[in-house]
């Protein structure tokens, strides 16, 4: 007598089972690295247009006028998942450059300013600010 080949459906259940959970396990996973790496695009901008500023302001003993097209300080242009504004004060020596989150990146709002003062201003939610808050929170426990 032959044995039947192939497999039973328990075998196929435990092993759909088995994907499920590590599907269940790895996705959110994934998904928060793919976010975490999206965060140093606007980190990493937000601290070039910081040497941007206090170049500006090495040539100008001011900030105002600065964030301005054909500046050494021109303003950061939109990208897929962030914008950015650029707030120098009129007539004084101090300014503030925000990053915002747009699209799968929104609830993001981050921010640096002329004391090298780097913030988080808000986070989805899940995520957790940093105590104290002069860091760019990178993970959901706020830690930077």
């Amino acid at each position: 007598m032959t044995r039947p080949r192939g497999f039973t459906l328990i075998e196929l259940m435990i092993a759909v089972a088995i994907i499920a959970i590590l599907a269940a396990i790895a996705i959110p996973s994934y998904t928060d690295y793919i976010r975490r790496g999206r965060l140093t695009e606007a980190l990493g901008r937000l601290s070039a247009m910081r040497v941007k500023m206090e170049q500006y302001f090495q040539d100008n003993r001011v900030y105002t006028g600065a964030c301005q097209p054909n500046t050494v300080a021109p303003p950061l242009p939109a990208t897929a998942y962030f914008q950015y504004q650029c707030n120098p004060v009129p007539a004084a020596a101090n300014y503030t450059v925000v990053a915002i989150g747009i699209g799968a990146m929104a609830g993001f709002v981050y921010s640096i300013d002329e004391t090298n003062t780097q913030r988080t201003v808000l986070l989805p939610g899940g995520w957790v600010m940093p105590v104290p808050n002069t860091c760019w929170a990178i993970k959901k426990d706020g830690s930077c």
